[in-house]
């Protein structure tokens, strides 16, 4: 069985639509039709109107950075998964490092936002992750394997997809090696279905995407800062592609 190889961009809380345009344009001139890796980016709310016109009816997917646990409701400010599926989202990126750390979201709150995801008609990409303290104390597997089990718990996984994202490697300068990220996509291969797409979200560019997408683990990547520069997400979406990985 061969399993999916995705290169997700996370565009993060960057964009206006004249940048937006020429950065889609470029990937959708660049990417050619070649669907031997799947193409998706994950954009701010304001711009999925946009997005969703742009790539309607091209091999590039697009989806959201995040969603509510809540299906509707007195929540200001909140998106539900259903207003994400009125605009044509495939993905929602669930429990991204950001969300943990800077809004304080918990493993109870993710686990409900993937439900939510997944009642919705969306594809999760659940993002896990340890900081550099708990892999320092030898804890990653811990770490992870609880992020991930407050999912499995209460849903299960299906056909979505997972991330790990070491905090410790995101917008830091340093970088996991392919053996350190492989040890830890084995481990997490272990606890979901064989056919899982596994992502690598720690600072992933065009430099050393080969080398991670080498490793038999990792099925492609969740690309933040290199996904606003067309070429840099366009050089890791051809480094996808190129390596067959199987089951």
């Amino acid at each position: 069985m061969t399993r999916t190889r995705l290169v997700a961009g996370n565009w993060k809380m960057h964009g206006n639509r004249a940048a937006n345009a020429a950065l889609l344009d470029a990937i959708l001139r660049g990417q050619g039709g070649d669907a031997s890796a799947e193409c998706a980016v994950c954009v701010p709310f304001p711009y999925l109107a946009q997005v969703g016109e742009r790539l309607r009816g091209t091999a590039v997917a697009w989806g959201a950075q995040n969603v509510s646990e809540h299906a509707q409701g007195a929540y200001t400010g909140e998106v539900s998964a259903a207003m994400l599926a009125d605009f044509g989202c495939k993905y929602v990126i669930v429990g991204h490092s950001e969300r943990r750390q800077l809004f304080g979201e918990s493993d109870g709150q993710v686990a409900a936002k993937f439900a939510a995801a997944r009642k919705g008609g969306l594809t999760p990409i659940l993002c896990v992750g340890e900081t550099l303290a708990e892999r320092e104390a030898g804890r990653t597997e811990q770490v992870v394997g609880r992020q991930l089990d407050a999912v499995l718990s209460s849903s299960s996984f299906g056909d979505a997809v997972l991330a790990y994202e070491p905090v410790w490697a995101i917008g830091t300068g340093r970088n996991a090696t392919p053996e350190q990220a492989q040890a830890v996509h084995a481990f997490l291969r272990t606890k979901v279905p064989s056919e899982t797409c596994i992502l690598y979200g720690g600072s992933m560019k065009a430099a050393n995407a080969a080398g991670l997408l080498a490793m038999p683990d990792i099925d492609g990547g969740l690309i933040g800062g290199a996904s606003l520069a067309a070429e840099e997400f366009l050089a890791i979406l051809r480094a996808a592609g190129s390596i067959r990985v199987t089951t």
